[in-house]
């Protein structure tokens, strides 16, 4: 025989912002052959909490002082504690009423038993307020089904980098108003045939503007768009963003002409012509030259990949070969040492070509030799684009040069650069062979004189002679003769290389030199 007991006891839910506490109910079984007692828990499904016995079978004391719980202590409306845990009896079994009265036990009324909150809310069904709408979708579906506005759009790319322009079918489906967007393939154009770039859906249009985070994770829902793509959007002519790509619609089907005819009136479907834009030729950008190698040499790299040499003119360099033409340079410098330094320039008619040598002059202090290399010189304001090198015709005498930085003067030149020029006077400015010529005049003066019986300064050409070889012979008694200081000397004062000198001048040097000079010879000359 068990005498059963309806109770519960309440238990704190900390950290919960859905309850404060939670009811659960018990029942609790009293044993009369041995006075044991036992708690049970009835099973609620999918309440997350271990249910079932809570306390087994056995005698519960009931105090410090070894007592144990006897049926005499248990009734209705009463608390009792057990093992820390207040359990709250409010009714119990028919059996237990019968046997407790028969024992004369007074029983407390019954009391109604408490429910969980929390699972009572969760019993209750989900109040959904829903407007009823005046639309039928099954109306629209029976009505349209099978019925597919059909749009040929472009999609203009080519503002970004690799961009095109690409052909599109745009499907509007009248049935649910939905989308969808598929690409158009051509015969053999290098693209792999994708199905579709936008799957059937429907389209938001505009958005609400509310900033939370499941916007952005979560499916679209009808809570968060304001508008959808509906026919009226879609026309010829005009531009439609869809889902942030814009489409030009420039053509429509017949299906989709007579549905707009009679839907909305709309009698315009004139087609656009769409015409490929002229490509942009974009202007190449050659980076400046660095001084190394040739510039034609240095193009090449950014021309092509792989960078073939320049083309030479083989005719030119056979024709040419072996003819240079020399000039004598001064540096132009602020420092006067500078100045007094001479270079050959020599300009190579095979290839274009200059280069500078400095003979070596003893106690300059100035080691002399190659001082350009054979390259060509490009005029001062050129640029890689419009080059414009130095030629023949650019060298005159008192004319300036600029080479890498460094400024030049010529002020001599070979006699062979004036018999190829005028060899070749249809090729050269009538200034340059003027200049040329007269530089060169006044020492063809001198020679045809020499070479000539006509008396000279009051000298005939014999006693001229004789004269040069008196005078060889007093510098060799004085052991002056094949003397390089008076070599020098004499060279550094002829500036003109004229190959004549002033008497006050030459009396001068043979003074600074401590040359012994005849006074016999002096008035000869």
């Amino acid at each position: 025989q068990v005498l059963k007991f309806d109770a519960y006891f309440q238990e704190d839910v900390p950290l919960s912002a859905e309850e404060h506490y939670r009811i659960r109910q018990v029942g609790i079984y009293y044993y009369l052959e041995d006075d044991s007692m036992s708690v049970i828990e009835p099973v609620v499904q999918n309440s997350g909490l271990s249910q079932g016995k809570l306390i087994r079978r056995h005698r519960v004391p009931k105090n410090d002082r070894g007592d144990h719980y006897h049926w005499k202590d248990l009734n209705r409306g009463m608390d009792i504690t057990m093992y820390g845990r207040t359990y709250r009896i409010v009714d119990c079994d028919p059996f237990t009423q019968v046997f407790l009265e028969s024992q004369g036990i007074e029983l407390n009324p019954p009391e109604k038993m408490v429910f969980d909150p929390y699972t009572e809310l969760r019993r209750m069904p989900m109040h959904k307020h829903i407007t009823p709408s005046d639309f039928d979708k099954l109306k629209q579906f029976l009505t349209y089904d099978k019925q597919v506005l059909r749009f040929y759009a472009m999609w203009d790319d080519t503002d970004s980098i690799f961009g095109e322009n690409r052909p599109y079918v745009i499907h509007y489906y009248l049935a649910d108003d939905t989308v969808e967007v598929r690409e158009v393939y051509k015969q053999n154009d290098g693209r792999d045939p994708f199905p579709i770039l936008m799957k059937r859906q429907r389209l938001p249009k505009t958005f609400v503007k509310k900033k939370t985070f499941p916007s952005c994770v979560l499916e679209i829902s009808d809570q968060e768009v304001l508008e959808w793509y509906t026919a009226k959007d879609f026309a010829v002519g005009k531009s439609t963003t869809l889902l942030g790509r814009t489409f030009f619609i420039y053509d429509c089907d017949e299906f989709t002409r007579n549905f707009y005819r009679d839907k909305f009136g709309i009698t315009d479907f004139q087609p656009v012509e769409m015409k490929k834009k002229p490509l942009e030729e974009v202007p190449q950008v050659i980076p400046p030259y660095n001084g190394f190698g040739i510039l034609e040499d240095s193009l090449q790299n950014c021309f092509s990949l792989f960078p073939k040499p320049p083309q030479k003119d083989v005719i030119k360099m056979l024709e040419n070969d072996h003819k240079v033409l020399r000039y004598q340079v001064a540096l132009e410098s602020p420092n006067p040492e500078d100045r007094k330094r001479r270079f050959i320039l020599s300009y190579f008619l095979s290839n274009d070509m200059i280069s500078i040598y400095e003979p070596p002059v003893r106690n300059s202090g100035i080691i002399g030799g190659k001082y350009l290399g054979k390259t060509r010189v490009a005029k001062p304001g050129s640029t890689t684009e419009n080059v414009t090198y130095y030629e023949p015709s650019d060298f005159t005498i008192g004319s300036t040069i600029e080479v890498f930085g460094h400024r030049f003067v010529i002020t001599d030149a070979d006699e062979y650069v004036l018999n190829y020029m005028e060899s070749n006077a249809e090729r050269f400015p009538a200034a340059t062979l003027q200049s040329l010529r007269d530089h060169f005049r006044p020492r063809q003066v001198v020679k045809e004189a020499a070479n000539s019986d006509i008396p000279m300064l009051g000298t005939c050409k014999p006693e001229l002679d004789e004269l040069i070889v008196k005078v060889q012979e007093e510098l060799k008694l004085h052991k002056y003769s094949n003397n390089k200081n008076v070599r020098e000397a004499f060279l550094q004062c002829d500036k003109d290389g004229s190959g004549i000198l002033d008497k006050a001048k030459v009396l001068a040097l043979c003074n600074g030199l401590s040359v012994p000079t005849n006074t016999v010879l002096l008035h000869k000359v």
